[in-house]
């Protein structure tokens, strides 16, 4: 596990698991909403977002979080990714997760966000998640039919396999490390 791709709906846990999975491997961790927005909640155009994920996926060695398929920074970070982690949870439990961070973070910039990108609560994304797995996720799964052989793609249909993972992770590493 060298490239690591962590997808799935907003609120579903990727950025944490993603951070976690980096302070136990070691793998730089990479959020994919602080390369694509810009202060004020404003989108990177098509041609700076693919230069600046082109940059950031030549490294050897990463974990990135996040979806954004379109515009050609898919298919580049399937290509290079070893490793795929799916966030297959349901509605409910994303939009708890976003609720809850909403009401954690309020008006903050989280780690995993551009800088001048305050949480905030935000109509359109609240919708986003609310159809996530109806209108999203059919893309997700004509994404992942693009993987090779090589290529291991792991799914989490609820956050305690996620917790389970890293532990069990995190434990080879350990007794890797006392041999």
């Amino acid at each position: 596990m060298q490239r690591v791709l962590v997808m799935g709906s907003s609120g579903s846990g990727k950025s944490t698991f993603a951070r976690r999975l980096s302070a136990i491997t070691g793998i730089p961790f990479v959020s994919i909403d602080a390369i694509f927005w810009k202060p004020g909640w404003i989108e990177s155009n098509s041609e700076e977002f693919r230069e600046r994920m082109t940059d950031v996926t030549r490294q050897p060695r990463w974990i990135m979080d996040g979806n954004y398929t379109r515009n050609g920074a898919g298919e580049l970070r399937r290509e290079l990714s070893d490793t795929i982690i799916w966030f297959d949870l349901p509605r409910s439990a994303c939009m708890f997760g976003i609720l809850k961070r909403i009401s954690g973070s309020y008006g903050q910039v989280r780690p995993e966000m551009a800088e001048g990108c305050p949480e905030r609560i935000d109509l359109e994304f609240l919708r986003y998640v609310w159809t996530y797995r109806h209108l999203q996720r059919p893309n997700l799964l004509s994404y992942f039919e693009g993987l090779r052989p090589d290529q291991s793609l792991v799914c989490f249909t609820e956050r305690k396999q996620a917790d389970n993972y890293l532990i069990d992770l995190a434990l080879r590493k350990n007794r890797a490390s006392i041999h």
